[in-house]
């Protein structure tokens, strides 16, 4: 086993999910993260916790998805029952083929999703982290060589987290101080983007890969908080696969908080069905802000590509509680997905009016310039 699969359980399962003697673990092992899973479980049985094991296939959720009529029951209770007595979650995410569900039709998975949405509640609620092993499908959809995406992820993964976390702690600071972020691109060969939303009320999450920090990602390395009255329009410049299909140039406008107008090039019939889901989905869930230098290109993989530095992400969907004041709720919805742009140039994010990032580089850090 390389030395680096070790390393990366024991950083999840220490700094990440800060798993304690006695604590009810639930870990999901994807096809083919099987490595990683033997070395999570080897960590986990260390430290004394209890541990339920399942398997997170695509393969598998596309061939029950194909073969139900489409009237799920909601919330099964033996689903529910595994995580409302879970302390944490771990998903180990990889798999063989990236597009395993793009035949799958979509209003069967919007109707599985809406019945699952206790579940999904219950599985928040825990001290859930999600990762990836680098596989083979992965690196392929990165356009890497499978040594090359190795060597990327672990870049990405095994970081001094602390460090990471007291830098990112400046742009805690401004957003929680802030009461209206704008983000302003204005390229020549795309659509402008100009859009302001209120933060006030609203509690930065300084994501620093452990729930320690109320971040559930490894890696992170971003800082995100929950938006509304979102208003005027944002292109996203970067591709990605949602739901295992491609959306490339998806361009949004916003009145009164609402999407009141979209396009995409490619995957705009997806863009759609997820606006369409319920009533929140046509909200901002969150404004993410990507501060993890280690991750230095795209792969097509959320999980990476919304931590990048230079880049600012957004999301349609379920705002998270922990961006809440305490007895309020965030936007509801069923779905929560992220949309990348690329702010290395002819940008800016200005918060109360005063420029924090230009062109990608942050006002506390070297370069700024005026």
């Amino acid at each position: 086993m390389d030395e680096r699969v070790r390393e990366h359980a024991e950083v999840l399962v220490e700094w990440s999910a800060r798993t304690e003697e006695g604590d009810d673990v639930v870990l999901s092992v994807a096809e083919d993260a099987h490595e990683l899973g033997v070395a999570v479980a080897e960590k986990l049985g260390e430290v004394g916790a209890n541990v339920v094991t399942t398997y997170g296939s695509a393969e598998v959720s596309r061939a029950y998805l194909q073969g139900h009529d489409g009237d799920f029951e909601e919330n099964p209770a033996h689903e529910l029952a595994l995580y409302e007595n879970a302390d944490s979650v771990l998903r180990i995410g990889g798999g063989r083929n990236t597009t395993a569900m793009a035949d799958v039709d979509s209003d069967v998975r919007q109707a599985y999703s809406k019945a699952r949405e206790e579940v999904r509640e219950a599985r928040m609620d825990t001290d859930w982290v999600s990762t990836v092993h680098p596989t083979r499908a992965l690196a392929q959809q990165a356009s890497m060589a499978y040594e090359e995406y190795q060597d990327f992820v672990y870049d990405a993964v095994l970081r001094d987290w602390e460090s990471l976390a007291e830098k990112m702690a400046h742009m805690k600071e401004i957003l929680d101080e802030g009461e209206e972020v704008r983000i302003v691109k204005e390229r020549e060969d795309q659509p402008k983007t100009d859009l302001t939303m209120s933060i006030e009320g609203r509690t930065a999450v300084n994501s620093a890969a452990s729930v320690a920090y109320d971040s559930h990602n490894l890696p992170s390395g971003e800082v995100f908080t929950a938006p509304y009255a979102t208003e005027g329009e944002v292109f996203f410049d970067v591709p990605m696969t949602i739901n295992a299909r491609r959306v490339r140039n998806a361009h949004l406008t916003f009145e009164d908080g609402e999407v009141v107008d979209f396009s995409a090039e490619t995957g705009e019939d997806e863009l759609e069905t997820i606006l369409n889901t319920d009533e929140g989905a046509r909200r901002l869930g969150e404004l993410g802000i990507g501060m993890n230098r280690g991750i230095d290109r795209f792969t097509d993989n959320i999980l990476f590509d919304e931590k990048m530095g230079d880049t600012v992400h957004m999301a349609v969907g379920r705002a998270y509680d922990a961006n809440m004041p305490e007895g309020e709720e965030g936007n509801q919805s069923a779905v929560h997905v992220d949309m990348i742009t690329d702010m290395s140039e002819a940008s800016r994010m200005e918060v109360d009016g005063e420029v924090v990032q230009r062109n990608g580089t942050f006002r506390f850090e070297d370069g700024f310039g005026g």
